[in-house]
Order: C-alpha cells, then structure tokens, then sequence
C-alpha cells in the first residue's frame, strides 16, 4: 500500500477535507517519517534489554490513610446550582 493512500484513507476517516497540495504535502512528511522508522530498524538492539519506559517506574502512591475533608457545605461552597446537598449540572445525555 502507498503513503498516498494513506494519507487519503487517513483523512477520510477522520472526516478531514484535504486540498491536492496537503496531501503532498502529508505524504512527502510521513515518507521521512517512514525513512526515519526504516533507519530505525538498521540499529543493532541485540544487547539493549527491552523497557517499557525510559526511566525506571515505582510506586508513587502515598499510603492509604484517612483524613480529614471537605464538608459537604465546604464542596458546594462554589457551585452554581445545588439542590439536597447535591451538584446540579445540565443534562449531557439525550
């Protein structure tokens, strides 16, 4: 499959109207982009061990442990609109 198709079939899905001259345009930018990857797979990786992240990951999770928070008066100190000691916010769902 060309670069020209994919750029084509990639802005079609996503509903993108792209002119002659930005679909060169894509398609000469992912062609390096292709190129850079190519040159990737030239490197000589067989002594890297295989990482997930470029810096070691741990925990950072603090423990577990009750506190004090907000009352409820304190959380709809700032709403706009309350009813029973709740949020009321604008029906998202039709």
């Amino acid at each position: 499959m060309s670069a020209e198709i994919d750029v084509r079939y990639t802005a079609q899905l996503a509903r993108l109207n792209i002119s002659e001259a930005e679909a060169a345009k894509f398609q000469a930018q992912l062609s390096q982009i292709l190129g850079y990857v190519e040159k990737l797979k030239e490197v000589d990786v067989s002594g890297v061990e295989p990482t997930a992240h470029t810096s070691a990951v741990h925990n950072v999770f603090r423990q577990d442990e009750p506190r004090d928070w907000f009352t409820p008066e304190q959380a709809l100190a700032n709403a706009p609109r309350q009813a029973n000691q709740l949020f009321v916010v604008t029906k998202v769902i039709e």
